[in-house]
């Protein structure tokens, strides 16, 4: 597929502000940082859990665990013909406790919601938390399960020949979205 055009959607500002207005949410949501863990589904949503992680470090002085999750074995397209080259098969653990927290899945861009779905599954499978919220940088709709972000930085309603890309400064060497049309 061939980008034809790309619309700025936010900067590096941007990016901060809602990520900041997501962490007081999640905060207010849980009513303080008791039993909270953050959980960034790899790659970029483990960058934006890290941010929303120190954030909460810096507001309320509490270190939350954090830890990130590699959804390639619990995908339910892992086997399509379509996808250029098999999946890497990774360590499907978090990295810390879940049992009986209330845990905060984070990731970037929700879409069909498959991606949270398999994060849900696999983490399950490291324990059964008491809740599950979902943080989502970027909701562009078009889901195919009944998921839900919890926490939205922002909406963009999107064509199905459109893409959202999130560039991360760690990873991209910028903070940015962009809607790009195909």
């Amino acid at each position: 597929m061939e980008v034809t055009m790309a619309k700025e959607i936010w900067d590096a500002a941007g990016m901060k502000r809602a990520l900041t207005r997501i962490t007081y949410e999640i905060i207010e949501n849980n009513k303080g940082t008791d039993n909270l863990v953050l959980v960034g589904i790899k790659t970029r949503g483990v960058y934006l859990a890290q941010r929303i992680h120190d954030r909460i470090k810096k507001l309320e002085g509490a270190d939350v665990p954090m830890g990130e999750l590699d959804i390639t074995l619990y995908r339910d397209d892992r086997h399509d013909a379509r996808l250029k080259q098999d999946p890497v098969v990774n360590n499907g653990e978090v990295g810390v406790d879940v049992e009986g927290k209330h845990v905060v899945l984070v990731d970037d861009v929700i879409y069909t919601g498959r991606t949270i779905r398999a994060a849900m599954d696999a983490l399950v499978d490291n324990g059964r938390p008491a809740s599950i919220s979902v943080a989502i940088l970027v909701d562009r709709g078009h889901r195919e399960l009944p998921i839900r972000a919890d926490f939205v930085g922002k909406n963009i309603p999107t064509s199905s020949d459109e893409q959202v890309a999130v560039q991360v400064a760690e990873l991209d060497g910028q903070d940015r979205v962009e809607l790009k049309s195909l």
